[in-house]
């Protein structure tokens, strides 16, 4: 049976567990009308997500502090405004607040509650994302995620791909490296897991980026295990 020694997946979750852009442009879309504006949702959530990895990386490289994604995706939604010409003061900062708490209430892929319910027979199921804890736990309750453990960015306080959001996942479950396997849609992430001596399994998420995605339509090396969503990771894993 594959990856016998593993003892916990760690799941990446925007993307591999939950659709992050048709949420977004849904709850975009939803503000946009409401105040008037004319702005493709789709584009805006895509324009929103673009700021996701410069944000982090300045607190990877030290320019700032660590800093909770929430808060984050706060300062990328005023970002993403104004580059379309839009002032963030035209609106009430409560509205702005539950606009950028829109990360919180995305929907789960359709095999993903099933995949998880049935690989936690085997394995503790954990998300091992970027997003901190608060943003996790209500995800979860939105998606009905049955998580064995939340442990948001907080735990490590480290973002992917710094070595230590792998290693010290690995700690707090009290595993090594190679009892914890990363379950992702994305080559890069499984690569810098693979290069901190954790185990890898790639699920396929073709349209993650919309109906004309160029990146990760496919493995790029031989992952200890490929799928194509997480009921059949499932049944490869024997769950």
């Amino acid at each position: 049976m594959a990856l016998d020694q593993v003892k916990a997946l760690g799941f990446d979750v925007f993307g591999t567990v939950v659709d992050w852009r048709s949420g977004i442009a849904r709850q975009s879309a939803a503000f946009f009308e409401q105040h008037g504006i004319a702005i493709d949702p789709w584009q805006f959530a895509d324009e929103w997500r673009a700021l996701y990895q410069p944000a982090m990386e300045r607190c990877r490289s030290g320019e700032r502090p660590y800093v909770r994604l929430d808060a984050l995706h706060r300062e990328m939604l005023l970002a993403a405004l104004q580059r379309r010409g839009i002032d963030p003061a035209r609106f009430d900062r409560a509205e702005l607040d539950r606009l950028s708490l829109a990360w919180r209430q995305l929907d789960a892929w359709p095999d993903a509650v099933e995949g998880l319910q049935r690989l936690r027979k085997r394995f503790v199921v954990v998300p091992m994302s970027n997003g901190n804890i608060a943003l996790l736990l209500h995800m979860a309750r939105h998606a009905g995620l049955p998580w064995d453990a939340i442990l948001g960015s907080e735990v490590t306080r480290a973002y992917k791909p710094e070595p230590t959001a792998y290693l010290g996942t690995a700690d707090v479950l009290g595993i090594a490296p190679d009892q914890l396997c990363l379950v992702a849609a994305h080559n890069d992430d499984l690569a810098a897991a693979r290069g901190c001596g954790l185990a890898t399994a790639f699920v396929t998420r073709p349209t993650e980026h919309g109906p004309t995605q160029r990146i990760d339509l496919a493995p790029e090396q031989a992952w200890d295990a490929t799928a194509g969503n997480l009921v059949e990771l499932a049944e490869r894993l024997g769950c």
